[in-house]
């Protein structure tokens, strides 16, 4: 949500040169209130609005760059964009972990995927959203490219590479500027009611159990959003933002899938929460000792060294920060591999050392008390589903289906220790 914000105002900062602030409120309210009264329904019908908007803006944006840009061949070698680079190659690595780890933290991915009517109706819309992000990314990344070869990039003053494409807009006529804008409101607003849905029903099943009241939930989302706009505009980059969580979703999710297989049942809550722990720790203790200094160390963990550069710190921490924003120190892209290895591999190492912890203790335990240990015994399996009601009823009111099934209640509960 701080993303999105920040995104949104710096967008408007820089095709209009106004305050972005007015702006972000208003988008915040607009959709507070729509989706409070619609809920997540409304969520999907706002979708549907941005996959159109996205399709239109590219299409804009293809013939009008097409047509009015144009490009300082002499800016092209300058740019050393199309030379072979230590950066290019460590993001092959970073970018899978980054954004397959940071995605099992959407809730709306889940809660589209649990909307699902069948799991083959998944897997073609997965399917079809998979080849569409692909085409709509290598386009939009291009004009990265273009905007710094017609001068478009960095711009007086400089701005952040994560807006490259909207300063390249910047240069159109006004008439597609104006356009360009309006879109951006658009998709802005659709993505940011699903991330408050998400919220809302995150906080309503998963932290109450749904035993409270849907409106304190709601309550709760609006008095949320005044901290998230306050940080969104005071955020220097957009790309800090997602990589500060892309580094903890590196560190925690290696942990917490290994509980996802059934041949793992001895995998348990304390591994995960000392393993996602301790995989942040041993980012902070990989920026400490590869730049001898504690502080630097902590500076690793908020990503403020960035990405670009010439080392392998980054690779360490699977993150993805911007580099280009150094006021200090030259820093080195070392500081960023390094870190988003050091993130789930270091995870990994501090979940399997508290399941080795675990199961000391508890052998002690059951030795002194005299009792079996049985830390390793599979649980009991829970009860199996069964067909119920009548064959007919049921094509009456779902033709589609596949089977109506009743899921069997089962008492069993997962351990944390």
């Amino acid at each position: 949500m701080v993303a999105e914000l920040s995104a949104l105002q710096q967008i408007i900062n820089a095709l209009t040169g106004l305050d972005g602030l007015p702006a972000v409120i208003v988008e915040c309210a607009v959709t507070t209130i729509y989706t409070s009264l619609g809920g997540f329904r409304i969520s999907f019908i706002t979708d549907n609005i941005q996959g159109v908007m996205v399709v239109g803006l590219i299409i804009l944006a293809v013939i009008t760059v097409g047509v009015e840009t144009q490009i300082d061949t002499s800016l092209i070698a300058a740019s050393g964009f199309l030379e072979s680079s230590l950066l290019g190659w460590q993001l092959i690595y970073i970018l899978p972990v980054a954004v397959v780890t940071n995605d099992f933290f959407i809730s709306g991915f889940w809660m589209r995927t649990f909307a699902s009517k069948t799991d083959r109706d998944l897997l073609i819309g997965t399917s079809i959203a998979t080849v569409a992000i692909t085409l709509i990314l290598g386009l939009v990344g291009a004009t990265g490219l273009l905007a710094a070869w017609t001068g478009a990039y960095p711009g007086d003053p400089p701005q952040s590479g994560s807006i490259a494409f909207f300063l390249l807009l910047g240069q159109l006529p006004a008439w597609v500027v104006g356009i360009v804008l309006v879109m951006t409101v658009s998709l802005s607003t659709a993505a940011f009611d699903s991330l408050q849905s998400g919220m809302v029903s995150t906080g309503s099943n998963d932290l109450f159990r749904n035993k409270l009241n849907f409106w304190w939930i709601r309550a709760a989302v609006v008095i949320i959003i005044v901290p998230v706009v306050v940080v969104a505009l005071e955020s220097p980059s957009v790309l800090q933002i997602y990589l500060i969580s892309d580094l903890v979703s590196a560190s925690s999710i290696p942990v917490l899938v290994i509980g996802l297989s059934e041949r793992c049942y001895w995998w348990r809550g304390f591994e995960v929460v000392v393993g996602g722990l301790g995989g942040l720790l041993t980012v902070f203790i990989f920026g400490t000792i590869y730049y001898g200094s504690a502080q630097e160390g902590a500076y690793l963990l908020l990503l403020e060294n960035g990405l670009y550069g010439d080392d392998w710190s980054a690779f360490g921490t699977s993150s993805l920060t911007h580099m280009l924003q150094n006021v200090k120190k030259p820093r080195s892209l070392t500081h960023s591999v390094g870190a988003f290895v050091a993130a789930p591999v270091g995870g990994l190492l501090w979940g399997f050392g508290a399941l080795a912890l675990r199961l000391g203790f508890q052998w002690s335990q059951a030795k002194a008390k005299g009792h079996r240990f049985d830390a390793l015994d599979r649980p009991s399996p829970a009860r199996p589903s069964f067909y119920t009601g009548d064959h007919a009823e049921a094509d009456e009111l779902d033709p589609d289906r596949e089977q109506v099934y009743t899921q069997g209640t089962t008492d069993i509960k997962g351990k944390f220790f």
